[in-house]
């Protein structure tokens, strides 16, 4: 008698992969806050020409703001600021062997760029305002540039290691040296100022502050455990960027002309230039 044919079963099965990359929502959300931002850059630029040079610090370094963020979503848009982190994910079994899946995501680099450059000029506005001394604003600035940094090597970081959310305590440390000299020292300053100035400085300053805490979170559920999709994490910073900075900017640049005690006055270099004073003359540098 014939026997049945059969075909055998292989022993080893290929680990899966799952890639998580943008889809057609994470692209069109790039695209509309690359608009979005490039016109509102435009329009913080034409506010600034309507105040003279000296008083127009506040509106430089808000428009540089919105300036670095539309560069950083065309990047984003056209693919130039991502790469992809690869991760094995390991399962664990109780009857049969531990398992792994490979994770290929993708990582816009880019808004670590933009955060790393636009997130010291926000601090710099906020403590300008509040009237922060030199050392202080130092280390706020400093301690959110290593914020930002940290923050890009977490979403880096090695699966299953204390790497990934080792580098994201140290942004989460980093983060509460910013709101220590914000909440304590800024807010001291800023009422000795007047109760206008410390009134506004509590309302701007708390509402970063709320922002600002969102973005972890949204980096825990996204790059830190893959709970969110790429598509998700893109409208969720791209909301997140546009109240914290256009959003933000106006509600700064508004209340600065209505609160005289807010104004910084810049002569010199700033205003005029070098003067004939300050250039450097050759021959009075010789024998």
């Amino acid at each position: 008698t014939a026997t049945a044919s059969h075909t055998s079963l292989p022993t080893v099965f290929p680990d899966p992969i799952d890639k998580q990359f943008v889809g057609d929502d994470g692209k069109r959300t790039l695209w509309v806050i690359f608009v979005a931002m490039t016109i509102a850059s435009a329009a913080f630029a034409a506010l600034s020409w309507r105040v003279p040079i000296q008083r127009r610090l506040y509106h430089v370094i808000t428009t540089l703001i919105l300036i670095t963020a539309s560069i950083s979503y065309f990047a984003m848009a056209t693919g130039h600021g991502v790469s992809v982190h690869t991760t094995i994910v390991r399962h664990q079994n109780d009857h049969v062997p531990d398992t792994t899946t490979e994770v290929q995501r993708q990582v816009f680099w880019a808004r670590y760029v933009d955060w790393a450059l636009t997130t010291p000029l926000l601090l710099l506005d906020l403590s300008l305002l509040a009237g922060l001394n030199g050392a202080h604003i130092l280390i706020a600035l400093v301690a959110d540039v290593i914020m930002i940094l940290t923050g890009l090597f977490a979403a880096f970081g090695s699966e299953g290691t204390p790497q990934k959310w080792g580098w994201y305590t140290i942004a989460c440390i980093a983060y509460l040296v910013v709101i220590w000299h914000l909440a304590v020292n800024g807010r001291a300053q800023a009422n000795a100022k007047s109760q206008k100035v410390g009134s506004f400085f509590l309302a701007i300053a708390g509402y970063t502050l709320i922002l600002w805490t969102a973005y972890p979170i949204v980096w825990g559920i996204a790059d830190g455990s893959r709970k969110l999709s790429v598509d998700g994490e893109i409208i969720a910073y791209a909301v997140l960027d546009v109240l914290a900075k256009p959003v933000f900017g106006i509600w700064l640049l508004v209340a600065h002309a209505r609160i005289p005690e807010t104004n910084i006055d810049l002569g010199g270099f700033w205003s005029n230039g070098l003067s004939g004073e300050g250039a450097v003359r050759l021959e009075d540098d010789g024998a």
